[in-house]
């Protein structure tokens, strides 16, 4: 199981969200928002990335969900497909435990940013069971050969938001808006964001995201 950051509020949880930071971050990356967002029923839980070398970073450890290997986004073998298995296999388990704790899946959001919104639309879209619904922050599409087989179901009946930057020169627009016309083509409810920023999550972001989070979770 992930090493976690979590806020338990203090009476019975009735949902859960697990958000995921991006490359070189930690769980605490996004822990500051909490009490910006209002609520006071459901647990927040951030993960901690496994610690690993990255080769466009010249191979230095850091916590990562996956190698990146090119820095070219078109590149057919950019990720490792092999790391990103076994980070969507540490984000099932902590789906799994949200259960054993009386939070059904259907009561779960997941959020990522960057690298963790890879992750989390690789993991809601590839899921068993129907996520409340899932938050792709400058996020984009790994293991693109397999995305379209990939689909479950209840990937598919997950309802999904993007949100970018225009000015985005880590992970670009393009890349995060071809992610959100893909799984739009498999007939998934989903909305796109964009704003006047660069590779980060500004105030007007999270505002929407917020505006959003409290509709799924009302």
């Amino acid at each position: 199981m992930l090493d976690c950051l979590e806020h338990t509020p203090g009476r019975p949880v009735r949902a859960t969200v697990i958000w995921l930071h991006g490359l070189g971050a930690s769980g605490y990356d996004f822990a500051p928002l909490v009490p910006h967002l209002g609520f006071t029923d459901v647990r927040f839980v951030f993960p901690h990335a496994p610690v690993a070398a990255v080769t466009i970073n010249a191979g230095h450890r850091m916590p990562s969900w996956y190698d990146i290997r090119s820095l070219d986004h078109e590149a057919p073998a950019r990720e490792s497909v092999e790391d990103v298995n076994a980070s969507a296999a540490h984000i099932q388990a902590l789906l799994d435990r949200e259960a054993q704790r009386g939070v059904a899946a259907e009561n779960v959001v997941l959020i990522g940013f960057s690298q963790g919104g890879a992750m989390t639309l690789f993991t809601a879209m590839r899921a068993k069971k129907r996520l409340r619904g899932a938050m792709v922050l400058s996020g984009y599409v790994v293991d693109r050969p397999n995305f379209d087989a990939a689909l479950t179901d209840a990937g598919k009946a997950t309802p999904l938001w993007f949100g970018h930057g225009r000015n985005d020169e880590v992970v670009p627009m393009a890349g995060g808006h071809a992610a959100y016309e893909a799984v739009r083509r498999h007939g998934v409810t989903a909305e796109w964001h964009d704003y006047p920023a660069a590779h980060e999550v500004t105030p007007a972001e999270v505002a929407d995201l917020r505006r959003w989070l409290r509709q799924r979770l009302a």
